[in-house]
């Protein structure tokens, strides 16, 4: 594969966005029946658009206008030019359905291949692929990818922990792909078996589909030995593969903005913010055939930077603080749960395996009630027995410390409840819900 065009100076980039998306408003003219009444609708014209800086005078499309013109109804090519369709879950409403030709498969393919690069993978390596497979497009994203890298696959698809453990250490591959919190769910299991991460043939984790923080990364690596790193994506733009950490330099992802272009738009006002302010992620597809986007409103929450010290030139994201829709207010705070998470960061003995549950009064969030795990190594360096006085007490105290320095961080009320270690419920594939029905 040929990665240079990672490496484009920053005229070169806004020169070649600039010319595809010119040419994307053009086809959307002429070949979507949806796009063309937005362009009427808003007297916008196609001289209108004659840059990349001319993005944000295009209308913003969101998930309900694909739902409203379920099922094909925002298709730019006719169905037997297709070769692939697929659709979200659906569990809020009518799943999105998304399509591919052949040339979108290809960019799907290309995409991946270019994250796992960055992310450590290299030809000849094999990838446990247990992302799910189906009308979801996280497992076939990563399999097509992986393959243009020039690895081998294992299928597996998500599930089964102990035949996934089991394949691993008789396979020996050195690439995992699965949700972060599915990690954890296999790591779990190589430390219950006595495994240590120096045994494990895994050097490289690449984890997505969900938010997730430092912490969950710390233990990830230390359980399993891997660099681990975060890869974006979601159906409506293309699948896996928008955008992916570097396994040597973490922290932010680079976003392919040569297919990809991305804003950061207020949530409320729907305006830009100024670069670097957090907001809401809108991504313009600007190479997509069958079903392309303009300025698509993603709902997760995030902001842009350019790393000078950067190994590429692209623009990088930062980690999903969570979706717009997951926002809890608590008394007025604006709360995601990826910050109480990065509080249980600072506090040892966390296991971050834990649930949000609003508790509420006169149909307002007045607090959190946070369900949440304490590591058996804590348990044995206090020389305590489980359900003993010592133990109960121990895990009240140390409950009442959480809920002050969540107080101090984050400035909302909380209680706390400590679990023995794997006695709550852990994720067995696909993406967790950490935020239960409230009280």
């Amino acid at each position: 594969m040929d990665f240079s065009v990672e490496y484009l100076q920053l005229d070169q980039l806004r020169q070649l966005q600039s010319e595809r998306l010119v040419n994307l408003v053009v086809y959307l003219q002429e070949k979507s029946d949806f796009y063309k009444g937005k362009f009427t609708e808003s007297g916008l014209s196609l001289s209108d658009i004659r840059s990349i800086e001319d993005i944000s005078r295009l209308p913003i499309t969101y998930k309900q206008d694909l739902r409203d013109y379920y099922p094909f109804g925002l298709f730019t090519v006719p169905k037997n030019e297709l070769q692939r369709i697929h659709c979200s879950s659906g569990t809020t409403g009518k799943p999105t359905v998304v399509g591919y030709t052949k040339e979108d498969v290809d960019l799907l393919s290309e995409v991946v291949a270019r994250s796992l690069h960055a992310a450590g993978a290299r030809p000849g390596m094999q990838l446990h692929n247990a992302y799910g497979y189906g009308i979801f497009t996280g497992g076939l994203g990563l399999h097509y990818g992986a393959e243009k890298l020039g690895m081998s696959v294992l299928p597996i698809s998500g599930g089964m922990t102990t035949r996934q453990v089991d394949l691993i250490i008789d396979f020996q591959p050195e690439v995992l792909c699965c949700s972060p919190s599915y990690a954890l769910t296999i790591a779990d299991e190589f430390s219950k078996r006595g495994i240590s991460a120096d045994e494990i043939s895994l050097k490289y984790a690449v984890l997505g589909s969900e938010p997730w923080t430092e912490l969950i990364r710390h233990h990830i690596e230390k359980k399993l030995g891997v660099h681990a790193t975060n890869i974006y994506g979601l159906s409506e733009i293309i699948g896996p593969g928008v955008s992916m950490e570097d396994f040597e330099e973490k922290g932010g992802s680079y976003i392919w903005e040569d297919h990809f272009y991305p804003e950061i738009l207020d949530p409320i006002t729907k305006q830009p913010v100024p670069f670097g302010e957090e907001g809401v992620l809108v991504i313009t597809t600007l190479t997509k055939k069958a079903m392309p986007l303009l300025r698509y409103w993603t709902n997760d929450i995030t902001s842009l930077y350019y790393d000078k010290n950067a190994k590429r030139t692209m623009v990088k994201m930062k980690p999903i603080l969570g979706r717009a829709d997951d926002m809890l207010i608590v008394r007025g705070v604006n709360i995601y749960p990826s910050q109480i998470e990065e509080v249980f960061s600072h506090i040892k003995g966390v296991v971050p395996n834990y649930y949000l549950t609003p508790i509420e009064k006169e149909q307002m969030c007045v607090a959190l009630h946070i369900d949440v795990e304490i590591d058996d190594e804590l348990v044995t360096a206090e020389n305590l027995t489980i359900n003993s006085g010592e133990y109960l007490n121990f895990t009240e105290n140390f409950g009442k410390s959480i809920e002050n320095e969540i107080k101090r961080r984050v400035g909302i009320t909380t209680t706390i409840k400590i679990h023995a270690q794997d006695s709550l419920p852990k994720c067995e594939g696909g993406k967790i819900n950490r935020i239960l029905k409230a009280k």
